[in-house]
């Protein structure tokens, strides 16, 4: 049985997709006049309004930051353009949605309340307050902080998860602390869409108290009925449960009942080997006060709303503030570490996955995750030198041969990315439909690396496995034709790519190029032109349009194509710069037209989609 999810999200009723969708919509239009300020912007409005160079200067300053996504510098930017301008509504908007953005929750708790005393009605402002108040253990400030939010959203969803874990080790009473906050989740049990969250936070609030009974019934809930989500999380918390109450045997029961082999796969290896290695007697709870309950409820929160209406604004503030609660806690960092990868800040994801250390059992799946945003930051040899670094830590599965392999490949290292890869071939066993990439990569490191024979087996296996994607049909298709080999063939293989793919600048360039090397020059140009415009920065297209432009007569457009290609960079090594020099010094391009059955194109060609 697979887990559902690494965090959270079912299946939604009508009822709640509709709680979810009035929730985004509410909050973001309660930030609306700040969050177009997050991340990107438009100049604050009222510039006449700040007062001194100093105060613009720092201003100015902050938007560069701002736009460039170094929200922590903006931050501090704008609260320096505040010190002369103290007044600027939208400036300390803009400081307190950063600095939240950031996990600097107690400085933005500073801001967020200067912006309540100047009138703001920005619902946000008391979840900010609320977090910061819980933190500084002021639980009944910060349930007076939730009483300020109220409507069909928040009564249903967001108010009864933070509002119970306000009541989660206060002073006095303990047994109706914990009445109060299992009633203050209530409004989560009457819908079914809620019930394993319900049942999520009612058990470990019954487990923080130590009613064993009450929170094996609320855990299993969750075990027991295969419609409600099992998530790692909840693994997590129920095996950790089970631990330390004496039922090691259900602990190690319930981890192996789930597998996965994609993200989680490492990480519930770890967790299986965690609980079967585990000493009972010396395991420790994991909710250990109301701050780790309260990320938690944030943390669902954050998991929920980055599926809805809302998106990934408040999603981004909503995980922030459970990292502020619990600073420990992992799965909520990788998810803000995909927040910031969606927005492109892969250095700042990086960061926050460099504070998981080896002992955690996302350890595995984060160096991974590292490895990719280095590649995304074209810094090969960081990746590189991270991945084979694992290696010599002693993890050698699948997944870390083909990530290093790409590493080298995209790097040009043909020889020793295909070492990689054949030995990830090696830990595949019967190859399935999924290892059509592995095959895939290989074929173009043969290809590149002059071992065209083992590369065609590749690219057909490849082909085979993946039900003729796009990307291979391409890949395999050019290649033939490059060569003058089955001709009909390749052509029809391009054609079909261009039908599944139609707006690639990659494969239209294909198309274009496909019927450049059968001669027919006018067909290619039209292509290419697509391909160009979509591309405009890629020396192959530029350099392949400038030939079919000479072929087809235009010869002032094509020398004008092969200047450009002589500024731009060519990852591909595809590109041979001193014939394009040639070329644009007279020399003519070369393209011998291979035999073909010219019936046969035909037929291929009214196949080509008229949907581009």
């Amino acid at each position: 049985m697979r887990l559902k999810c690494l965090i959270g999200g079912r299946k939604m009723t009508k009822l709640a997709y509709v709680v979810f969708f009035v929730c985004g919509v509410m909050l973001f239009n309660s930030c609306s006049n700040r969050m177009d300020n997050y991340p990107t912007s438009k100049p604050v409005s009222n510039l006449s309004d700040l007062k001194l160079k100093k105060s613009y200067g720092a201003y100015v300053a902050g938007r560069v930051a701002h736009l460039r996504k170094n929200f922590n510098a903006a931050a501090d930017y704008y609260m320096e353009a505040l010190k002369d301008d103290p007044t600027n509504q939208d400036l300390i908007n803009s400081v307190y949605l950063l600095l939240v953005s950031k996990g600097r929750v107690h400085e933005a708790a500073k801001y967020a309340r200067i912006s309540l005393a100047n009138g703001d009605k920005n619902n946000f402002i008391y979840i900010i307050l609320m977090t910061d108040d819980m933190k500084e253990q002021k639980f009944v400030e910060a349930e007076k902080d939730l009483s300020n939010l109220n409507g069909p959203v928040y009564d249903q969803f967001i108010v009864p998860l933070l509002s119970a874990w306000t009541y989660v080790g206060r002073e006095g009473d303990a047994e109706q602390n914990r009445k109060n906050a299992l009633q203050k989740l209530q409004p989560l049990a009457k819908e079914p869409s809620f019930r394993a969250m319900y049942n999520f936070h009612a058990g470990m609030i019954n487990d923080f108290y130590g009613k064993n009974d009450e929170a094996q019934k609320n855990y299993e809930v969750i075990v027991n009925e295969e419609s409600l989500e099992m998530s790692f999380r909840s693994l997590q918390l129920i095996t950790n449960f089970y631990l330390r109450t004496g039922q090691k045997e259900k602990a190690v029961e319930l981890v192996h009942r789930y597998h996965d082999d994609k993200i989680l796969a490492d990480m519930l290896s770890r967790l299986v080997k965690n609980v079967e290695n585990a000493n009972p007697k010396k395991v420790k709870p994991i909710v250990t006060d109301a701050n780790v309950g309260l990320s938690e409820a944030l943390f669902s929160i954050a998991s929920t709303l980055r599926q809805g209406a809302a998106g990934i604004d408040l999603a981004h503030m909503f995980i922030s503030l459970s990292v502020y609660a619990n600073p420990k806690y992992d799965l909520a960092k990788l998810l803000l570490a995909d927040i910031l990868e969606s927005r492109e800040m892969y250095g700042d994801a990086n960061d926050i996955y460099d504070e998981i250390d080896k002992s955690s059992e996302a350890y595995y799946t984060v160096q991974l995750k590292k490895a990719n945003n280095l590649v995304l930051l074209e810094d090969y040899k960081a990746a590189e030198l991270l991945l084979k670094a694992m290696i010599l830590e002693g993890y050698n599965n699948y997944q870390l041969f083909l990530d290093l392999g790409d590493v080298l490949r995209v790097n040009g290292k043909q020889t020793e990315a295909i070492e990689y890869y054949e030995k990830a071939l090696k830990k595949v066993g019967t190859p399935e439909a999924e290892h059509w990439v592995l095959f895939y990569a290989l074929g173009i490191s043969y290809e590149q690396d002059n071992q065209w024979d083992k590369a065609e087996k590749c690219f057909l296996k490849a082909l085979e496995l993946s039900q003729n994607h796009y990307l291979v049909l391409n890949y395999l298709g050019y290649s033939w034709l490059k060569q003058g080999k089955n001709v009909e063939q390749a052509f029809g293989m391009i054609v079909e790519a261009y039908n599944q793919s139609p707006s690639d600048g990659h494969i239209l360039d294909s198309l274009g190029w496909a019927f450049y090397r059968l001669g027919k020059y006018d067909q290619a140009v039209e292509y290419m032109e697509k391909a160009a415009e979509l591309e405009p920065a890629n020396a192959v297209i530029c350099d392949h349009l400038g030939d079919a432009y000479w072929l087809d007569g235009r010869k002032n457009e094509a020398g004008f194509q092969w200047n450009h290609v002589l500024v731009m960079n060519d990852d591909t090594g595809e590109v041979d710069f001193d014939l394009v020099r040639r070329k644009i010094d007279g020399e003519a391009p070369k393209n011998i037209v291979p035999k073909y059955d010219e019936k046969l194109i035909e037929e291929k060609i009214k196949e080509i989609s008229k949907e581009s």
